[in-house]
């Protein structure tokens, strides 16, 4: 990856690659899982320090699968079943391993194994003449009539654990590489009368590795373009399913459209008959019915009521709630504040560590006061109250019901019910002033 990150840390479709084969394995039931780390040990170990329950073992010399498993070996415990993945397989899907897990279950061994046109530097399945599986061979050790065969090794296979210890036990490393071949135990297997049901992976993509940004970048459209295939399965319109990108959980509810280039992240939940327009971001975001997020508007931790409508060119930062049939508009900005119902700030406004009520109408090039260079400040706005142009309120302050404020006013004081409240400097004319003129260069 040509990265100071360790390659497993890198991410693909928002998560890093270890951290979904991780969650993968930890859907099964009661599992222990034993990651085996190497190269960016306390990186590796600090990233997966918040999942509960995960082991670890030292590979301190990278001497190949079957070393790697021989140094977890001790961790394994008395689990009756041990299925192996890789960190940099990210995609295997929870489903197509169920089939591996029951073989190792019922005493076998479970393989998964797939067809390629081009099994170019893959290790090769060996079946006898009634097709069971014999043994495995790697590229470099094969036979030209063994380098013709397509269905290769993926490396992910269960099997039961006391049988999968002894054989890592007596891995040798004579072969071209010096290293523990894991795929040996598989001749170890049929030796001792061990039957090897193999199983192919729903998607081809599934068991493909990552080792090079190139691999990164086309496995991540493979993923982006599957989620959106499932999107459209459940009914959301996607203008244009290759420009999508999903970095989270996106839940959606019916008659839903997503524009090009949008980004979700973290929980989003978007209701129905809700519209997301071009180039928008979306992080940990809740969206009630019939509400549109407009062009390139960004919002993060934020949740929005029915009916309304955000931006273009808007941001919802952490703590921003917005009532029913709220209008933000372009280059707004709220953060840790409540709008309620039918409110609205339709141009060039921040509000910052607010409370307002319902029907208040702010102003362009208002500003909610709200840091007083060491703390933050709350501004309360009652219902049905008008805030003119440009207007500051310098927070701790409070607008009451039904109030107006002049544009141009800085609020310093309690606005009174009811009432027009205005601050600005009386306004003079000069005549006879002559505008300055640009001097003459000589």
């Amino acid at each position: 990856m040509k990265s100071a990150l360790p390659k497993v840390l890198h991410p693909v479709g928002g998560l890093s690659m270890l951290g979904r084969v991780v969650n993968t394995a930890l859907q099964f039931e009661n599992p222990n899982v034993v990651v085996v780390i190497g190269h960016g040990a306390q990186a590796v170990q600090q990233h997966l320090s918040a999942q509960p329950g995960i082991q670890f073992a030292t590979q301190a010399e990278q001497l190949g699968t079957g070393h790697a498993v021989q140094c977890a070996s001790a961790a394994l415990a008395d689990h009756p079943v041990t299925l192996i993945l890789y960190g940099d397989v990210p995609l295997i899907q929870f489903e197509s391993l169920l089939p591996l897990v029951k073989a190792a279950q019922a005493g076998q061994m479970g393989l998964m194994t797939l067809n390629m046109p081009n099994p170019q530097g893959y290790g090769r399945i060996i079946r006898d003449g009634e097709g069971t599986v014999v043994g495995i061979v790697e590229q470099k050790d094969a036979s030209p009539a063994q380098l013709a065969i397509t269905e290769v090794n993926t490396g992910i296979l269960a099997c039961p654990t006391a049988q999968l210890k002894n054989w890592v036990g007596r891995l040798s490393n004579n072969n071209a590489q010096g290293e523990y071949y894991l795929t040996d135990i598989i001749a170890m297997a049929h030796a001792e009368g061990l039957l090897v049901r193999t199983c192919q992976p729903a998607h081809s993509w599934e068991v493909s590795g990552v080792n090079s940004r190139v691999q990164q970048a086309e496995l991540e459209r493979i993923w982006q373009l599957h989620q959106a295939e499932k999107l459209m399965v459940e009914g959301v319109q996607l203008l244009d399913p290759a420009r999508i990108d999903l970095r989270g959980t996106l839940h959606c509810g019916s008659d839903v459209s997503i524009d090009v280039g949008c980004v979700f992240q973290g929980q989003v939940t978007l209701g129905n008959n809700v519209s997301i327009g071009p180039y928008c971001v979306l992080n940990n975001v809740s969206i009630a019915a019939g509400t549109r997020i407009e062009a390139y508007s960004h919002l993060v931790d934020a949740t929005v009521g029915e009916n309304a409508v955000v931006g273009p060119y808007a941001r919802l930062r952490p703590g921003a709630k917005l009532g029913n049939e709220v209008h933000i508009g372009n280059f707004v900005e709220v953060k840790n504040a409540s709008i309620a119902n039918q409110s609205k700030a339709n141009h060039l406004a921040y509000i910052g560590d607010a409370q307002i009520g319902e029907r208040v109408n702010v102003g362009a090039g208002t500003i909610t006061c709200n840091y007083d260079g060491a703390n933050k400040h709350l501004t309360i706005i009652e219902d049905d109250v008008f805030i003119g142009s440009d207007t500051q309120l310098v927070a701790p302050v409070t607008v009451k019901k039904g109030a107006t404020l002049g544009a141009g006013t800085t609020l310093t004081k309690d606005a009174p019910e009811n009432a027009l409240t205005v601050s600005r400097a009386k306004q003079t004319t000069i005549t006879g002033w002559k505008r300055p003129v640009k001097s003459t260069k000589k």
